[in-house]
């Protein structure tokens, strides 16, 4: 099991989205958050408005497969994500020690479904 994390450009979240459903990717958890990389938070313009300052507004997008399915989520976050330019974002894959499902109980692959 892994656990990914992408942070990416709040634009391309709908595509991101489509093509982990695509891929039959369910388990996705979304948050606004801000950040920075190795442009250090350099101004730039987001839908005709400027971003200043040293924190600019991305997405976090967190997902949880099993094994099989990790190539699947990189390329659809990957695919869907891509501008081609400065800023489009970083994916992280982490192992994942245990999935535990509330309602019932089921842990691990099953768990995440």
């Amino acid at each position: 099991m892994k656990y990914i994390i992408a942070i990416i450009q709040p634009d391309r979240l709908d595509q991101v989205l489509q093509l982990l459903e695509e891929k039959e990717i369910h388990l996705v958890m979304v948050s606004n958050v801000m950040g920075r990389g190795r442009q250090k938070g350099v101004a730039e313009v987001y839908r005709s408005h400027t971003e200043a300052g040293n924190l600019l507004k991305k997405v976090k997008i967190e997902v949880a497969v099993n094994n099989d399915y990790v190539k699947a989520a990189v390329e659809a976050i990957s695919d869907g994500g891509r501008t081609g330019k400065i800023g489009d974002g970083k994916i992280f894959v982490f192992e994942m020690a245990e999935c535990i499902r509330i309602r019932t109980g089921e842990t691990g692959t099953i768990a995440i479904g």
